[in-house]
């Protein structure tokens, strides 16, 4: 599916002292797949004959803030960036970093770099996974906290299968008092995903801010060691109640700093597949507590004791080796010590010239931020959230993907795929092993994506897979009125597992990734938190409700709800989600500059026929037409 690029199509070479550019300029939101011959006439559009040449040249890729500044501007503001900021022994450094952060793609005709940079940048642009030692290390510590995240998701769900019973919380609707217990069984399933949006996501601004992005993720560790442990010790649901609302806060605060720090580190032609680390490790998080749910099921009944309480175990390696990851620089950054932040992003790139192109480019735009938002309170920077528009625009469509992951109803499946199975005919033990295979799929499945998430992009493959996993839920539906109990478990699992395969490979690895990059520096923590707890409340509101749901509606109401929720997700993403891939943290300003009235008309008037045409219709030959605006139109 194709989206949109903006070009900026400016030939204004005036700019302020910090590199941002301050002109008027036209934009153009461009499709690769079409050619410039089928554009409206440029005086439809506003354009002089003298821009046509700058903007058919423009068209294809997405200008950034440093275009247009002439070559001797440029490096002198390179040189004042080094002495106000202690990195005057690397004024040569920096000057190539400047003019490679100007033209990346022509990194090959800049005659400053000598052999052996030129050999670096064009090492990075043919090997991209080939990374520095430190950034590895980095993203392994941010996949254990990935892992930590779906091990803590099927603790509960196989102890579903028994601690209601020593609770005395087992009754079913038909009995008198079933309702209550349903309801508190929701409960206690839920309610991590009702204090993790209320306090955790929330606190991720000031512990960020007091102790870095390492500092948030080691707090964050150190609940998730302490609370599954304490869950395993339990001896009433009130117990469990009250612990595993502390365990909801350390959910939060490390959902909403994880994909940050990721986000924050990674080179740009990666970022996305780095960033997705979170939902693969999530993935063999889900799996391995599956099978730790399999490997002590026949313990007795401590069984269910040892399935919430072994969570803890990915969360010491957490905390253990976060210490060893250098900060995020564009934290340093963001507090002033900008030799740290080189310091820090030297470790993080293969090459210095590397590390002064990423920091300079960073701190560009980060002065340009702070000239729009100054010194604003954290309460300012929440309200930005809805009253900025280009943060209102990126707000809204990372809540309507975190949302989509609740009404596809991948994590209600993920809490209560026991509880599923049995209600279609398996054993315990057989519920318990079907979900081992649920688990073992979303862990293979999401592998694919790290390949395609920065090739077909974050939109596309979300789109392509809402129909195809509402399909799926809807034949797991059905398959509840087969008769025969063994052809029905086997045809109820079978569907469930396709609709698996497609959310893997789909929406799944996307989520995270795309709210970690869509917000400027300094609104990234509460622009994370957000959506981040969107997410964590409709969870909590679907957990809550669905061992009620179950029992009062059966598998087939169930699953046509959320074959219904998955429509109703892929109508929001289709309207609000705008596409990120390869573009720098950022160039991401300019592609949610786009109004979201002249966005979300666009797709009825010129994407809906043109998608008609190329796929129904098999005409290869129809060309996407681009929608052009300007800047007096982005108010809203």
């Amino acid at each position: 599916m194709s989206e949109p690029k903006i070009a900026d199509t400016s030939t204004s070479d005036h700019h302020t002292q910090s590199g941002v550019q301050e002109k008027h300029h036209k934009l153009d939101i461009a499709h690769n797949e079409h050619a410039p011959s089928a554009t409206p006439s440029d005086t439809q559009i506003g354009f002089t004959p003298e821009d046509r040449d700058e903007r058919l040249a423009a068209r294809a890729t997405l200008q950034n803030a440093l275009h247009g500044i002439p070559k001797t501007q440029l490096l002198k503001e390179s040189d004042e960036f080094c002495d106000n900021n202690g990195l005057s022994e690397f004024k040569g450094t920096f000057r190539k970093g400047a003019l490679l952060a100007q033209k990346p793609k022509d990194w090959d005709l800049i005659d400053e770099l000598n052999p052996d940079e030129k050999a670096a940048i064009k090492f990075e642009h043919e090997h991209k996974w080939r990374m520095s030692r430190d950034l590895l290390w980095v993203v392994g510590a941010c996949a254990i906290g990935a892992a930590v995240q779906g091990w803590d998701q099927t603790g509960s769900n196989g102890a579903n299968l028994s601690f209601p019973q020593e609770f005395g919380i087992a009754r079913g609707l038909d009995e008198p008092g079933g309702a209550h217990d349903q309801w508190i069984l929701g409960l206690v399933n839920a309610i991590p995903y009702l204090s993790a949006p209320i306090i955790g996501c929330y606190s991720s601004d000031p512990l960020n801010n007091l102790f870095g992005r390492r500092g948030a993720i080691f707090i964050s560790a150190i609940i998730l060691i302490a609370t599954p442990i304490a869950m395993g010790f339990t001896h009433t649901w009130q117990e469990l109640l009250i612990v595993r609302i502390f365990f909801g806060i350390g959910i939060g605060l490390k959902g909403s700093t994880i994909p940050i720090f990721s986000a924050e580190v990674a080179p740009t032609v990666i970022r996305g597949a780095l960033v997705m680390f979170w939902q693969l490790w999530t993935t063999i998080g889900i799996f391995v507590g599956f099978s730790a749910n399999a490997i002590v099921k026949d313990t007795g009944t401590i069984a269910w004791r040892l399935q919430i309480g072994s969570s803890f175990i990915p969360a010491v390696p957490l905390a253990i080796m976060i210490w060893f990851c250098p900060e995020s620089p564009r934290w340093y950054m963001r507090k002033g010590k900008m030799s740290q932040a080189f310091k820090s992003m030297r470790k993080l790139r293969r090459h210095d010239v590397q590390a002064a192109r990423d920091l300079f480019y960073a701190w560009v735009q980060w002065e340009a931020e702070k000239k729009v938002i100054g010194d604003r309170s954290m309460f300012r920077r929440f309200m930005d959230l809805f009253t900025v528009p280009r943060i209102r625009r990126a707000t809204l469509a990372a809540s309507v993907l975190h949302a989509g992951q609740d009404l596809c109803g991948i994590n209600t499946i993920a809490f209560y795929s026991s509880t599923i199975f049995v209600e279609g005919g398996a054993t315990n033990a057989q519920a318990l092993y079907a979900s081992l295979g649920f688990g073992a799929l979303n862990f293979v499945f999401t592998w694919p994506a790290i390949f395609t998430i920065d090739t077909f992009g974050r939109r596309t493959l979300n789109l392509f897979f809402f129909p195809l996993m509402a399909v799926s839920l809807l034949a797991a539906g059905m398959a509840y009125f087969i008769e025969n109990v063994t052809t029905r478990t086997g045809i109820v699992a079978l569907f469930i597992y396709i609709y698996t395969i497609f959310y893997s490979i789909g929406e799944g690895p996307i989520i995270f990734t795309y709210s970690a990059e869509v917000f400027p520096l300094a609104h990234r923590e509460l622009g994370q938190a957000f959506p981040v707890s969107i997410n964590y409340f409709v969870n909590f509101l679907l957990s809550l409700w669905f061992p009620f749901q179950l029992k009062q509606f059966g598998g087939p109401g169930t699953f046509g709800f959320y074959t219904g929720t998955n429509i109703l997700a892929f109508c929001l993403a289709f309207l609000f989600m705008r596409e990120t891939k390869q573009l720098t943290l950022e160039e991401l300003d300019q592609v949610f500059s786009v109004p979201t009235s002249v966005y979300v008309n666009y797709q009825f008037t010129k994407w809906i026929p043109w998608a008609f045409k190329r796929y129904i219709l098999f005409n290869k030959r129809v060309v996407l037409e681009p929608l052009f605006y300007e800047d007096k139109d982005i108010k809203a």
